[in-house]
């Protein structure tokens, strides 16, 4: 036994170098990021972390939702606000799991897309000494070629079948290497360049995305524009500005709405003029829920619909005015709910001064069909028997305040304080299309009729291609992974023993390089094949 003295260092033997533990330490971090297990971990946190978002409404959608679950929640929803719960998808926990998964995805593709060009470009191994210890194996068939014959015709078998093959000359014989499965690898590799182009396509979509909604009402009066001052609600992309917006105008012609006896709506479809040119010339177009209206730089989408009584109010001194109001629906029979409201109204004509105390609101509920039995409840979606339950108040509307407020309910503040006053009893007029309402000072209100509206909404994502290539891509590579089975043969051909006449002797074995259960059959099948001289 050798005994190896230990001997302080000197000039002659220089001590141990010692790795930088910093450096190791990226390294090991490095690597534990960019492995399969973590990019899985790290998959199924963005999942999670999605589940608040369809939990809680989002300022991205809906702020009015948000300002609702406030006021129905004032000591949970301030907490829930600090951790992002209505900002989920902006929030700093989802981005930095966000980036993370993408640098995984990078750091696992590209060391895996290396190895796979490396093996690509790599001829087959040459057989194994011994065969027979491979999985598959069959030894001692006989042909009658001689060897260079029989192992050129089984390359050319192998070839038919879509095998890369590579023949060799030994001391001994022939050999042939014959690999085929490739594709398996090309399919995970496909599908992770899918997920990349996909967290690509997300991500720059927010950037320069945009997206808002506006409910439009039917009539040729009631026209709308492409620019944020007339969306309803509107979500721009960090590097979106204003103007930005495509150039276009909509005004809804006609609105088709057909239901099943059940009040399940069965289709819907809008009528409406477009104009590219800033309104100098219209054309018409339809579009569907599921066939979007595709414009120059946005797509319009049709998301709901519902009814807008038009109601005349006439005051004190005779002057009128006509608005088509919408009812937003509170059930699947379109019971609708709204306000109308006349600030501008009884104003003195001799002195031109507008009394605020003298102005008019109106709220109730809007039944397409009304029962026989007076409940404020639709029986149908349809407009079979439309009624209009009204309640009249008078009063400061507080519209000139300037502070934000719903135009689908009064301010309950303003009822509660006495500035807004109900001046039409303890229960609601009826009225009916054509039927007139005459109020404690002589006003009237008149029910003229119903327009339909329809809710759309106006969409533009630059990475609808890139998501669409990566949901294609996902696919097919999902599929070739699933199906394809990497696996190889080899077949060693000797020259038969001379007193047998000439002839050549073949063996052969197999490998699957992946869980491949049929793997026995097809080897069987191949050898079979050969041995009979078949394609």
């Amino acid at each position: 036994m050798t005994v190896v003295e230990d001997r302080p260092a000197t000039a002659e033997t220089p001590p141990p170098r010692r790795g930088n533990p910093l450096w190791a330490l990226l390294r090991n971090s490095w690597r534990q990021l960019t492995s399969m297990r973590t990019a899985l971990i790290l998959l199924f946190l963005l999942a999670v972390a999605a589940v608040p978002g369809s939990i809680f409404p989002q300022r991205s959608v809906n702020r009015e939702n948000v300002a609702e679950y406030f006021t129905a929640n004032p000591e949970l929803a301030p907490v829930l606000d600090r951790f992002f719960a209505f900002d989920v998808y902006a929030s700093p926990w989802f981005a930095a799991i966000y980036l993370l998964l993408f640098t995984s995805l990078i750091g696992c593709v590209l060391p895996r897309l290396r190895d796979h060009i490396r093996a690509l470009t790599t001829v087959p191994p040459d057989a194994p000494k011994r065969l027979e210890r491979l999985p598959h194996h069959v030894g001692g068939e006989r042909r009658p070629e001689d060897p260079a014959a029989a192992v050129a015709e089984i390359a050319k078998l192998l070839r038919r079948r879509r095998f890369r093959t590579r023949l060799r000359e030994t001391p001994e014989g022939w050999t042939v290497s014959a690999e085929k499965g490739f594709l398996k690898e090309t399919g995970n590799l496909l599908f992770h360049v899918a997920m990349l182009a996909v967290l690509v396509g997300v991500g720059f979509g927010q950037w320069y995305g945009w997206h808002g909604n506006r409910l439009l009402v039917e009539g040729t009066d009631q026209g709308f524009c492409n620019i944020v001052t007339q969306h309803d609600e509107s979500v721009l992309g960090p590097r979106v500005d204003a103007g930005d917006l495509p150039d276009f105008c909509l005004r809804l012609t006609e609105f088709d709405a057909t239901f099943q006896t059940t009040g399940v709506p069965k289709s819907f479809r809008a009528t409406v003029d477009v104009s590219e040119d800033g309104g100098k010339r219209y054309r018409p177009e339809t579009f569907t829920v599921n066939d979007p209206l595709r414009l120059d730089g946005a797509n319009v989408y049709l998301l709901g619909q519902g009814y807008a009584p038009v109601l005349r109010y006439t005051d004190r001194f005779g002057a009128q005015q006509t608005k088509p109001v919408p009812f937003l629906p509170t059930d699947g029979m379109l019971t609708s709910e709204g306000v109308v409201q006349f600030p501008d109204v009884n104003i003195d004509p001799a002195t031109g001064k507008r009394d605020p105390a003298l102005q008019m609101g109106f709220e109730g509920v809007f039944l397409p069909t009304g029962g026989t039995d007076g409940s404020a409840v639709s029986q149908f979606p349809a407009e079979n028997n439309p009624v209009l339950y009204l309640a009249a108040y008078r009063g400061d509307l507080g519209l000139d305040t300037g502070r934000p407020g719903s135009v689908y309910a009064l301010d309950r503040d303003r009822i509660a304080d006495g500035d807004l006053k109900k001046v039409s009893g303890e229960r609601p007029y009826v009225l009916r299309p054509g039927e007139k309402w005459t109020l404690d000072d002589g006003t009237t209100l008149e029910f003229v009729g119903t327009r339909r509206f329809a809710t759309i909404s106006i969409r533009h994502d630059p990475t609808q291609g890139v998501m669409l290539a990566g949901a294609v891509l996902g696919l097919a590579g999902l599929m070739l992974s699933l199906s394809v089975h990497r696996r190889r043969v080899w077949f060693r051909v000797l020259p038969a023993d001379p007193e047998a006449a000439g002839g050549s002797v073949v063996e052969a074995g197999g490998l699957p390089r992946t869980d491949y259960s049929g793997f026995g059959e097809e080897f069987a099948a191949l050898t079979r094949h050969i041995k009979e001289g078949k394609s």
